[in-house]
């Protein structure tokens, strides 16, 4: 393809002679335990050596000690350790650590936190992405960790979609335009090989270099994962997990279009989805995996599964896992039951159900990302470039993370000239989000479902403070500004919207069964509650309204600042305002908003997706388009103060 240099023959030779050889020493046993990636609650390091375990993970909210850099560095030294003690019947092969730094290593106090993705689609700016993806990189670095279950390449086409913040845009073309410069931004300055086998063949064909066109990470790469292959965003009605009914003609334009710039770009890793393509689950779809991710495309890096994703495949639990391993996945997110993932697989290895080459196929792609990503090479995560946190949180980190805020705000309305607003004028600051950086931040922050107020947030600031920065005679009311009155303020900024959430938490839908996917379940028998059932924001929070019409009716103009992870039906809000911004989920550094409240930049933000009104949802859920009914605001449209 345009733009790819052809990989060099003598480095693809290398990984190719190291990885066989180490391959054709491996037992069933080790093949296995490279296969498999529990989740550090459940496993301690004397288990990494035991079981041969190639990967291990945290899931939301897991994290080490104090959760500092230094806790999570000396977490991942002893699993490393373990596993490269190495005697006549275990070989030393690096564990591969893996976290969902989707926007900043947010797992960690006092990371910076850039805003989630849908914000950056409004951005419009690919070379900001990358810049952002080589920044998250360093900080998922400092913390001994050497993989990123990032970018998520979603096209979401329905905002009831729990996880649309995690979607660039319901614009395939948009999303491909990043994912390339996100995949290069995280796993850093390779070396030109081209990511792909050339030319389209068997999968024996694509594996059998052993690592052949896998691309070099720069000094300060990590691996990278594009997810969730393939079609999540698309589901019907936006349920988590759901199904994506479509034709492969419409699957491919719309889903699978994103993906190819990644692969160009040299992704190692591919997370399959929870989610099913015209009814059937993608986590045992042989064609999407082996037949056209690995075959027609040439993926040669490895494929893992999303977080227990073999459960639902069968009621026999040895039966689902053949039936994903044979799909083509290579290794299996198994937090808790990797044990009895071992134990299944051997069975059905030996039993034949799966066949010694599948396992020896995905073993040698394991190895082979661990070979081309320097792992072998690496010393210990306590002795590794950048571990400990010098440059985590740090100044140059937080002034781009407000960079990209100022760039992802979206003016919807600006009545009267109302912003840019005056710094010496007296503004009242308020509403249930005005100074809270953990709702800033939303989803997958800390906690899998986030976190509330600040204590959790240290750095940045909340969108309070940075107007409070700026803005000497401002003043914060946290009660709504019921008591003020017009004479006392010439302005007042509302900050509304939702409160954080992940996954199918965050969905828009009728109450029912929903089963937790890819992060730490909620107690009871598996039923995930909805975020609620319109996507009204007078009806799921009230307050909202009544405080812009409490004081619009007072005479002080109101300037709404909405944050959300999806547009919402907000026409009461926007009509009782006087100036309204979406701020999406603008992430650790508030102060971005302020700098455009008060002008000291103009507004740049484009909407990635079409904005709904009242009389959404359209037809068949789908809101793309450029206008019409359920459309209050298109695609593309954002106002400047010029």
């Amino acid at each position: 393809m345009k733009g790819i240099k052809s990989f060099r023959p003598d480095r693809a030779a290398r990984i190719r002679e190291r990885a066989g050889d180490l391959l054709a020493r491996m037992t069933l046993a080790q093949k296995i335990g490279q296969m498999t990636q529990p989740e550090r609650l459940h496993i301690a390091p004397a288990q990494v050596r035991e079981y041969h375990i190639g990967s291990v993970l945290s899931g939301g909210g897991s994290c080490p000690g104090r959760n500092r850099p230094a806790d999570w560095v000396a977490m991942n030294d002893a699993y490393w350790a373990a596993s490269m003690e190495e005697d006549a019947g275990h070989l030393a092969i690096p564990v591969l650590y893996g976290v969902d730094a989707i926007h900043g290593n947010a797992n960690v106090l006092g990371a910076t936190i850039f805003p989630h993705n849908i914000g950056l689609g409004a951005a419009g700016d690919p070379e900001l992405v990358e810049r952002i993806g080589r920044a998250t990189a360093r900080e998922v670095l400092a913390a001994g960790v050497d993989w990123t279950f990032a970018p998520t390449l979603a096209v979401a086409r329905d905002p009831r979609w729990g996880r649309s913040y995690e979607s660039y845009s319901e614009d395939p073309g948009l999303v491909a335009a990043y994912a390339g410069r996100i995949a290069r931004g995280l796993q850093g300055a390779g070396n030109g090989d081209d990511p792909r086998r050339p030319g389209p063949g068997s999968e024996s064909a694509h594996s059998g270099p052993n690592g052949a066109g896998l691309p070099q990470l720069g000094p300060d790469g990590v691996v990278a994962c594009a997810k969730h292959w393939v079609g999540d965003g698309g589901t019907s009605a936006g349920v988590d997990q759901g199904d994506t009914r479509a034709s492969e003609e419409e699957l491919r334009r719309l889903h699978i279009a994103p993906y190819m710039p990644a692969l160009e770009a040299g992704v190692l890793t591919v997370m399959v989805s929870l989610s099913s393509w015209n009814g059937e689950k993608c986590h045992a779809h042989r064609y999407l995996i082996r037949d056209l991710l690995k075959g027609e495309l040439g993926f040669a890096g490895f494929v893992i599964s999303d977080w227990n994703g073999a459960d639902p495949l069968a009621d026999d639990y040895g039966e689902a896992v053949a039936m994903a391993v044979n799909a083509g996945i290579d290794m299996f997110m198994v937090p808790e039951r990797w044990r009895e993932f071992i134990s299944a697989l051997t069975s059905q290895v030996e039993g034949g159900a799966v066949p010694m080459a599948r396992i020896d196929d995905a073993a040698r792609r394991i190895l082979g990302v661990k070979f081309a990503c320097g792992l072998f090479d690496r010393p210990r995560p306590a002795l590794r470039r950048g571990a400990g946190g010098r440059r985590f949180g740090c100044r140059e980190h937080r002034a781009l993370a407000r960079e990209a805020v100022r760039k992802s705000l979206v003016l919807l309305k600006n009545e009267n000239g109302t912003l840019p607003l005056d710094r010496d004028a007296r503004i009242l600051v308020t509403g249930r989000n005005a100074h809270d950086r953990g709702r800033q931040c939303g989803g997958f922050t800390v906690e899998w479902q986030g976190v509330s107020g600040n204590d959790r947030i240290p750095g940045g600031a909340s969108i309070w403070e940075g107007v409070r920065a700026v803005a000497p005679r401002a003043a914060l009311c946290d009660k709504g500004g019921a008591a003020a009155a017009a004479g006392d303020f010439d302005a007042a900024v509302v900050v509304i919207g939702e409160r954080p959430y992940a996954e199918g938490m965050g969905d828009i839908r009728a109450p029912g069964p929903v089963r937790p996917g890819a992060s730490h379940p909620p107690a009871g028998p598996g039923a995930l509650q909805p975020y609620g059932q319109t996507l009204e924001l007078a009806t799921l929070h009230p307050g909202d309204l009544a405080a812009i019409r409490g004081l619009a009716s007072r005479g002080i103009p109101v300037v709404a600042v909405l944050i959300s992870g999806r547009p919402l039906v907000i026409d009461a809000e926007l009509a009782e305002s006087a100036a309204f911004v979406a701020a999406w989920l603008p992430g650790s550094e508030g102060a971005g908003v302020a700098d455009l409240l008060f002008g000291d930049r103009d507004f740049h933000g484009r909407l990635p997706m079409a904005w709904p009104n009242a009389m959404w949802p359209l037809p068949n859920g789908d809101a793309a388009g450029s206008g019409g009914a359920g459309i209050l605001f298109p695609r593309g449209y954002g106002l400047r103060l010029g």
